[in-house]
């Protein structure tokens, strides 16, 4: 007798029975809306045999497991399809991804956007067949020979590099066959039509620049038709907000192939970058922290003492010195923090220690993985490294969560997820030390109070982490800030304190980074606003632009007054219609405008014009100052420093006469 366990009770058979028998019996499903079984949390194929007691749920359309089955399905449906069209491409990997799936093939013509409409037209003519997805288990040497035969070579080496021990399937769906782990959908019609070729982009056959050049074709798959549309809209969204496209719009930076995954800052743009940064300088000192600064080269015994160089060396980018010495830049920042940690001696009396550095690191990222500011080779991380005693992990870990929530608020971001990844399989210490450690963080997240889901596996090397996940204005998730508890790398290198009992100890090390990259902040902080930042965060908050030259006089005026209580304003005096004015600096995303002409000077006003508004207000110019200088305070929480509007007539000349009226 068989006993199956299912939510609502249990069932007993007595021979073994297959995941959709089970299903049809329940009762509580229709043979439409099953997809898929999971047999003791282990997801498998509706033709699954099961022949031993077992806990099983079925998987319905309507929960999260559906889309990886169905995404993971459509890229076997794209592929039948191409396959189908295109009979001389080979097919290599096509795997299920966030939003979507895609799979890389060997052809040697380009996919145009003609072909992408044509594999996507035969994709629902597959899915309107409704074939039957088989799994099959085959010999090692006989699915060899059987993808050779067939022209499949990618697939052959593929093959040839699974371990002999493992169980080998290939799923058949009409006289389409393709190696699988599975699990898929019982047949094709289970797909559905709510999918959608996107793009082709190239990709290096298993992530290797050595390796040949591959054709990867991108779609997207939901459960109906209102999800791909929602999920459509959210796209073209995103493409008028791509952050690119703003930096270009807005002058703020460049890239160019002599520096890939490198930023050229413009003005601008490095102005806005470093009013990040004093922001989150004053919130750090105020927050107890203390701020240094570390090389950007170092040698290479260090990041082997500190496991860095066995876990990330072949992304580090290394130098041989004149001396032969061995030199690496720095792909973190803690090897450095703890070298300054260690100068002088340490008591407990001085921890917690928080130390807090801006420091550029470099790693070796894929040519083809580099996305502008989102995913570069040379970054500034805005980490912080926190010495304390292991009686203080809970109090400092609470104080961070708060304080990145806080500065999440500050910045428009209310909906944020925090996600508690543990011990990857690649790590540095004892699995009692991991135990400890991972408790420790438990305990710090739900002493704050923090809902979180859990991230198996997705740990630092050294330490159990805390993700926080932003959730933008369209709907993208972005993580953003961590924050690692460390048992392991103060002792690998060396690091103490002196204990009240007068004996040494390594101290806890908490790596915290509430950013993450700046730079990537940034491009975030772009495509949430649109380009729109709020005042106090904006690279030239206002714009005094004449309407004919005789406003030239009072227009630099204007903006040294401005200037003066530390805003960033720019005049515009060229020989130029104001309605063209207007339009340039509403593309640059300039927040106000300041219009000035002779009547203006005359009456000592100013017309102010908003970005993303067509009506103007006319103010004396002491208002517009007072109340420029008060939103460029209150558009933030935090506010930033600047001097008071009061008393700047005493210095300003013929504008103070001119502004009293």
């Amino acid at each position: 007798m068989i006993q199956i366990t299912l939510p609502d009770g249990a069932q007993t058979y007595e021979a073994p029975v297959r995941g959709a028998d089970i299903a049809a019996r329940s009762g509580d499903t229709t043979a439409d809306n099953t997809l898929a079984i999971k047999v003791d949390g282990v997801l498998r194929d509706l033709s699954s045999l099961i022949d031993e007691d077992a806990s099983v749920e079925i998987v319905t359309r309507e929960q999260p497991e559906a889309l990886e089955l169905l995404r993971h399905d459509a890229a076997h449906v794209m592929a039948e399809a191409v396959k189908e069209l295109y009979p001389e491409t080979q097919v290599t990997i096509g795997p299920a991804i966030e939003n979507g799936f895609y799979y890389d093939f060997a052809r040697e013509d380009s996919f145009t956007p003609e072909d992408l409409a044509r594999i996507e037209d035969r994709m629902r003519e597959i899915v309107a067949r409704d074939e039957p997805v088989e799994r099959e288990v085959w010999a090692r040497d006989d699915a060899i020979r059987y993808f050779e035969a067939k022209g499949e070579h990618y697939k052959a080496e593929i093959i040839s590099d699974i371990p002999a021990n493992e169980t080998l399937s290939v799923y058949r769906q009409g006289q389409f066959r393709d190696l699988c782990r599975g699990p898929h959908l019982p047949s094709t019609g289970k797909l559905g039509t709510a999918f959608k070729l996107l793009k082709v982009a190239g990709a290096y056959w298993r992530g290797d620049h050595r390796n040949p050049m591959l054709q990867r074709i991108y779609g997207t798959a939901w459960r109906d038709q209102a999800e791909l549309d929602a999920y459509l809209h959210q796209l073209e969204e995103a493409e008028k907000r791509d952050h690119r496209k703003l930096g270009r719009e807005m002058d703020l930076f460049h890239f160019q192939e002599e520096a890939p995954g490198a930023v050229f800052w413009h003005p601008k743009g490095w102005t806005l970058l470093q009013t990040l940064i004093d922001y989150m300088r004053q919130r750090q000192t105020r927050a107890g922290y203390v701020e240094i600064n570390t090389p950007d080269i170092m040698e290479r015994g260090l990041w082997e003492q500190s496991g860095h160089w066995d876990k990330f060396g072949e992304n580090m980018f290394t130098t041989e010195a004149r001396e032969d010495r061995v030199f690496a830049l720095k792909p973190m920042n803690c090897p450095g923090g703890i070298q300054v940690y260690k100068q002088g001696i340490k008591s407990y009396r001085d921890l917690p220690l928080r130390i807090a550095e801006f420091g550029k690191v470099h790693r070796f990222e894929p040519s083809g993985a580099l996305h502008g500011l989102m995913r570069l080779r040379a970054f500034t991380q805005d980490d912080a490294h926190i010495f304390c005693t292991e009686e203080q992990i809970t109090k400092e870990c609470r104080i961070v969560c708060q304080l990145i929530l806080n500065i999440y608020r500050e910045f428009g971001f209310d909906d944020v997820r925090v996600k508690f990844s543990d011990r990857p399989e690649k790590r540095i210490g004892s699995d009692a030390i991991w135990d400890k450690s991972e408790a420790a963080l438990k305990a710090a997240v739900e002493a704050a109070g923090l809902a979180y889901t859990t991230n198996p596996g997705e740990g630092a090397f050294y330490g159990p982490k805390l993700e926080f996940v932003l959730r933008d204005a369209i709907g993208r998730d972005w993580q953003c800030g961590t924050l690692q508890v460390d048992l392991n790398l103060p002792e690998r290198l060396g690091t103490v304190y002196v204990g009240a009992d007068g004996e040494k100890h390594p101290p806890v090390m908490l790596h915290r980074a509430l950013f993450g990259s700046l730079e990537r902040f940034t491009g975030i902080l772009l495509e949430h606003y649109a380009g729109k930042l709020p005042l106090w965060l904006a690279p030239v908050q206002a714009v005094v632009a004449t309407i004919t030259s005789d406003g030239d006089s009072y227009a630099n005026e204007v903006a040294a007054g401005l200037t003066s209580l530390g805003l960033r304003i720019e005049t515009d005096l060229r020989n130029e219609k104001i309605g063209y004015k207007i339009r340039e600096h509403s593309l640059a995303k300039v927040p106000v405008l300041l219009v000035v002409g002779k009547r203006e000077a005359k009456e000592g006003t100013v017309s102010l014009r908003r970005i993303g508004r067509n009506d103007t207000e006319t103010l004396t110019l002491r208002d517009a100052m007072v109340r420029l200088e008060t939103e460029a305070l209150r558009s933030t929480r935090f506010p930033v420093s600047l001097p008071s509007v009061e008393g700047w007539g005493e210095s300003t000349g013929q504008l103070a006469e001119t502004a009293a009226g």
